[in-house]
Order: structure tokens, then C-alpha cells, then sequence
């Protein structure tokens, strides 16, 4: 082999190597520690946004949380107010099917939700039809959310499709007190 056919080569692999993204264990050990149950147990306030590929800002939103659970099933009622006028509704089934491992459906989900986590960090994947105008599309969500101090998770969502970014959610969330 010559030295210029090892050279592209050893650069193709290192190109294609570091398009592999994150995942979970470098996340393992870090603080504070995410217990879902014990999260997503009661009210929890959201604000969100979505930008389009560019950046750009497309929506904004808020949402009100409840979770519930019972042994290793969970109810997560989310109540969704955009910032245009409409509102949307979303109840999510949370089942814990090993140790940090979880799987989750809802009505507008397309079969299953698979969620593990690691220490402070969840990674959450789906697949759901979107209405874009008057077109859908289905997208597969990329959810990654990240315990912070004082009840805060952040959750970024990467929105693909044909593998490829198309827009991306970030959402801010905060445990409220139990009333």
C-alpha cells in the first residue's frame, strides 16, 4: 500500500470516527445523579424553544409537567402552551425494563421510546410525525437531558432526518413544590 493510500486512508476513518457523536459513558459517575422516578414525581415547570437549522428561533413554548408513578410505571401529563395561541397535550408511559434502562410510548409517539441513563445524563430516542405546514414529516428525536443543581434538567432534543440535523429543541425544566 502506498504511503499516500494510507494517509486518506487513516483520514477517512478519523472523519468518520468523529462524526459518531457522544454517548452515555462519558456522562458515567457524573453528579448530581438523574433517578427518573424521582424526577419526573410531581409538578415541574418548562420553558422551550425550537430553531430550524440555521439557528434560527421557530418557536417557543411552555409546558406544564406532572408525573406519577407506580412501582416501575410512570405517567408524565404534559400540557404544552406555544407562544403562537395553540396548545398541545402529550401523556407519556414510562416502564423501567432494567437497571438505568427505560422504554416509553405515548399517543403521537411511533412505537417505543428507549431511554438509558448514566450518572447526571439520559439519553432518550423516538420517532414521531411532525406537522410542518401542510406537510408531515416523520423525525426521529435524539433527546438528551442533563440533571443540574436545584431541580433544573436541561434536555437538548437533535431532530433528524436521513440521519442529518434539521432543527434542534432545547428545554429548561424545574421541579415545583408539591401543593
Amino acid at each position: 500500500m502506498t504511503i499516500l493510500k494510507s494517509v486518506l486512508l487513516i483520514s477517512a476513518f478519523a472523519l468518520l470516527s468523529g462524526c459518531a457523536g457522544p454517548t452515555l459513558d462519558h456522562y458515567k459517575g457524573s453528579k448530581p445523579d438523574l433517578d427518573l422516578k424521582e424526577y419526573f414525581s410531581g409538578p415541574i415547570k418548562a420553558w422551550g424553544i425550537v430553531q430550524d437549522r440555521k439557528g434560527h428561533v421557530t418557536r417557543r413554548f411552555d409546558v406544564e409537567l406532572v408525573g406519577s408513578w407506580d412501582g416501575d410505571i410512570g405517567t408524565l401529563e404534559e400540557h404544552f402552551e406555544y407562544y403562537d395561541g395553540k396548545t398541545d397535550k402529550r401523556t407519556w408511559t414510562i416502564k423501567k425494563i432494567a437497571n438505568k434502562r427505560y422504554e416509553g410510548t405515548a399517543g403521537d409517539i411511533i412505537g417505543k421510546a428507549d431511554g438509558e441513563i448514566e450518572g447526571g445524563a439520559m439519553r432518550w430516542a423516538y420517532e414521531m410525525d411532525l406537522d410542518v405546514g401542510d406537510k408531515t414529516y416523520r423525525i426521529k428525536f435524539d433527546d438528551w437531558m442533563f440533571l443540574m443543581n436545584d431541580g433544573v434538567l436541561i434536555n437538548r432534543s437533535y431532530l433528524k432526518k436521513f440521519g442529518f440535523t434539521v432543527a434542534e429543541l432545547t428545554l429548561v425544566m424545574q421541579k415545583q413544590d408539591q401543593k
